[in-house]
C-alpha cells in the first residue's frame, strides 16, 4: 500500500497493443498469455494548466502553441518563435553564437548546470540574435529562450543583447526583443546586474539616432530583465496572459501587508494601468511587428501614417 503510494511515477503511458478485456481475471490471462503493452513516450501530447484541453504536440505546434480550448500561450523556444516570426522561418545571419559564459565567481557547480542546458537546448546561451527579414523588411532580432536557465541574465546574455543594438545602429535597422526570463543571473552576481546599465545605455544611443525598438514581453518577464531592457521600447507589447514584473507576487504581499488583485501582474492588468503599449494574440504578433516596421522604416510606411494622423490637419 505505502509503496504504491509513495513509489516514483512512470515516464511514459501504457496502451495495449491489443484490446483487452477490463475484467481483471480477462487482464490476468492476457498477461499470461504474454499480451504486451505499448509505450507512449512523454512529449506526444500536452494538458493545457489553465482548462485541461489535450492537444496532440504536432497540432499545438500548427497552431502556434496556443490552447484551442482557452487560448492560453504556451512557452516557445527561440527557434520556434523565429520559425513563426520571420520570412523563411530563419535568420539571414546569426551574431555571436559561439559566445559562452565563463564562471568569473568560481560559482560551484555553474559550469556543470551551463553544459547540461547547452546539451539539451543546443544553445549557447540563453538568448538569439540576429538579422532577418520581417515580410520584406530587414530588422535585427533577439529571442530569450527560458530552457537555457530560465533566461536569467547573465554577462554573456546582456553582450549579445548590447552588440544586437549596435548592429542595429550601425545597420540603421529596427530592433525587435521577446524577453522571457526570471531575472538577473545569480551564479553571475554584480556582473549580472551590471548588464541592466549596459543594455540601457545600449538603447540610449540608439533612440539618439532615431532608430525604432519594440519590446516584446513574454510569459514570464521579472527581475532585472523587466527593470531594465525589456520595458524601454518604443511600443512595449505583450502576449495574453503573460506574467510581467519585478518582485513575485507573494514577496510584495508580505512586503506591503496587502491582497493583491488577482490579476495582478498581468498583461491585461499593465495594459489597464498604461505599462504596456499593446496585448497582442501570438497568431497577430507577424503581421502587428510588420506594419509597426514598415510604419516607421519605410517611405510608403510614413506617408499611411501621415495619411491618417491627426498632424495632417495641422
Amino acid at each position: 500500500m505505502l509503496k504504491d503510494l509513495f513509489g516514483k511515477k512512470r515516464k511514459f503511458a501504457t496502451v495495449p497493443s491489443v484490446s483487452v478485456s477490463r475484467d481483471p481475471a480477462s487482464a490476468n490471462d492476457a498477461k499470461e498469455a504474454g499480451v504486451r503493452e505499448k509505450e507512449v513516450p512523454e512529449g506526444l501530447m500536452n494538458k493545457c494548466p489553465h482548462c485541461g484541453t489535450i492537444h496532440y504536440s504536432k497540432d499545438l505546434e500548427k497552431n502556434l502553441r496556443v490552447c484551442k480550448g482557452c487560448q492560453y500561450h504556451f512557452s516557445m523556444t527561440a527557434p520556434e518563435r523565429l520559425a513563426a516570426l520571420l520570412d523563411d522561418g530563419a535568420l539571414l545571419e546569426e551574431f555571436d553564437a559561439n559566445l559562452i559564459t565563463s564562471n568569473p565567481l568560481g560559482f560551484p557547480g555553474y559550469l556543470e548546470k551551463l553544459e547540461k542546458d547547452m546539451a539539451a537546448t543546443n544553445l549557447n546561451e540563453a538568448v538569439v540574435t540576429g538579422e532577418g527579414l520581417l515580410e520584406g523588411n530587414r530588422v535585427v532580432i533577439g529571442v530569450m529562450d527560458s530552457r537555457f536557465r530560465m533566461a536569467s541574465m547573465g554577462s554573456v546574455v546582456g553582450e549579445k543583447i548590447t552588440r544586437a543594438i549596435e548592429r542595429a545602429i550601425e545597420r540603421r535597422l529596427p530592433f525587435i526583443l521577446f524577453s522571457a526570463s526570471g531575472g538577473a543571473r545569480m551564479q553571475e552576481g554584480v556582473l549580472s546586474l551590471m548588464q541592466m546599465a549596459k543594455t540601457s545605455a545600449a538603447l540610449s544611443r540608439l533612440d539618439k539616432e532615431r532608430l525604432l525598438f519594440i519590446s516584446v514581453l513574454t510569459n514570464p518577464t521579472f527581475g532585472g530583465v523587466s527593470a531594465s531592457f525589456s520595458s524601454l521600447g518604443d511600443y512595449n507589447i505583450a502576449e495574453p496572459g503573460a506574467m510581467i514584473g519585478f518582485a513575485g507576487r507573494r514577496v510584495i504581499e508580505q512586503t506591503i501587508r496587502q491582497e493583491l488583485p488577482k490579476d495582478f501582474q498581468t498583461a491585461e492588468f499593465l495594459l489597464q494601468h498604461g505599462q504596456l503599449d499593446m496585448v497582442v494574440h501570438r497568431k497577430e504578433m507577424r503581421t502587428t511587428l510588420a506594419k509597426l516596421v514598415e510604419m516607421h522604416t519605410t517611405q510608403e510606411g510614413v506617408e499611411a501614417w501621415l495619411e491618417s494622423s491627426p498632424l495632417k490637419s495641422l
